[in-house]
């Protein structure tokens, strides 16, 4: 399996301690995950071939994972595209981060975490429904 991990390209230094319980949390499961942002590098002129390939990565994925901590339109256009596609989306946030109403709206599992080690243990559990 296959877990596409959409997260904010502009705080992906600030989100590195959560992605990594995030993607330590997928390992336990076999589920590798796949980070864009971690991944590609676009010029501002690239967006068309930055979307294609967005697309074809989360085609390639079984599920998406959503870090909504700092809001996103290209993690919203993400979420969207994987729902599309019949994917199993799980909204995440920081207890303090602000509330996204339409990523969450159309997730079907959301987790609403105080910590890395909560996060983790609100992921496992998700992740046993879904393995």
């Amino acid at each position: 399996m296959r877990a596409y991990v959409s997260i904010s390209f502009s705080n992906k230094q600030l989100l590195s301690t959560t992605l990594h319980a995030i993607t330590e949390t997928l390992s336990q499961f076999n589920i590798a995950a796949f980070v864009f942002v971690n991944n590609y590098s676009f010029k501002h002129t690239d967006e068309k071939q930055m979307m294609q390939q967005a697309m074809r990565d989360i085609d390639d994925c079984n599920l998406l994972i959503a870090e909504v901590s700092d809001k996103g339109i290209g993690i919203g256009v993400e979420v969207g595209y994987a729902k599309g596609k019949g994917k199993p989306v799980i909204y995440l946030r920081h207890t303090d981060a602000e509330h996204s109403t339409t990523v969450s709206g159309i997730s079907d599992f959301h987790i609403i975490y105080a910590d890395n080690a909560d996060l983790q243990v609100q992921l496992s559990n998700i992740l046993r429904s879904l393995v």
